[in-house]
């Protein structure tokens, strides 16, 4: 294919495994780095994010992939996919990266990569993109989120100027998913038990949203997690009158969808947390 016509295609930053732990039977950190920290971007979110790129290891591909190559020789499906994840914090002088991965068994692709990833294993990721930073300016900071959002929600606790009050609401599976949370004294944290209950907007994250006392004064929302939920609390932020421009809304994954039907649903009504 001539220059002109190949794609323009995203840096990609080859790491390496340099640790894995288990935190909770659910969530399992894994530290990377090596000489590929140095070809990722940097920015101030504490939602940080990055792509990452899983091949098929029956395929014998390894990273960085030429993905214009690979589209002209491989079938669509055997092309690598990409999985979003945020980056639960970056320590530039180690020039490391930690990513705290959901994991439910052998469902899903990351999750169980994660379990089973290794000192030395290789993985290509792209960015970092993000958008949210706690403004010092508010009055009260609001987080919402479940087990997909601790990573992002833990990282903003810690950015918290020490003065800092609000309120964050957690929900994971039970009490042997909780973890550990550094923030000012101020900020309120909150664990909620799914206890096999279905997540959504019935879920206990959703009530509990609907009841709470927002106050008075200028509240900046993050609020992040299974999508109908999110939707859900949408509704109840405007109720409060707390303006687009204090909210971070996000949709990180939704249930009863596979990731691609949740991605492609994403350009549809359905998939969108702020309708047009």
């Amino acid at each position: 294919m001539p220059p002109e016509r190949r794609r323009r295609e995203r840096r990609q930053a080859v790491l390496t495994v340099l640790a894995r732990e288990d935190l909770t039977p659910h969530l399992v950190r894994v530290v990377l780095g090596g000489p590929g920290f140095a070809d990722l971007g940097e920015n101030e979110h504490t939602d940080r994010y990055v792509k990452i790129l899983f091949a098929d290891p029956a395929l014998g591909l390894e990273p960085p992939y030429d993905m214009e190559a690979l589209r002209e020789r491989l079938d669509p499906a055997q092309l690598p996919v990409t999985r979003t994840y945020t980056l639960r914090s970056v320590d530039p002088q180690a020039q490391t990266v930690t990513i705290d991965f959901v994991v439910h068994g052998d469902e899903g692709l990351a999750g169980p990569w994660a379990r089973a990833a290794r000192p030395g294993d290789r993985i290509a990721v792209m960015g970092p993109g993000g958008g949210y930073a706690p403004d010092p300016d508010a009055d009260r900071h609001f987080f919402a989120g479940d087990d997909t959002a601790l990573p992002a929600i833990a990282a903003a606790l810690e950015a918290l100027p020490e003065e800092a009050t609000g309120t964050a609401y957690l929900e994971v599976e039970g009490p042997a998913d909780e973890i550990p949370l550094t923030g000012p004294g101020g900020v309120e944290i909150r664990w909620l038990h799914r206890a096999g209950a279905t997540p959504g907007p019935d879920a206990p994250l959703a009530r509990a949203v609907r009841a709470h006392d927002f106050g008075d004064g200028r509240v900046q929302v993050f609020a992040h997690g299974e999508r109908e939920a999110i939707k859900a609390l949408r509704a109840v932020f405007a109720d409060r009158g707390i303006p687009r421009a204090d909210l971070s809304l996000s949709g990180y994954w939704a249930y009863g969808r596979t990731e691609q039907v949740f991605q492609a649903e994403k350009r549809e009504p359905i998939g969108q947390i702020f309708p047009d």
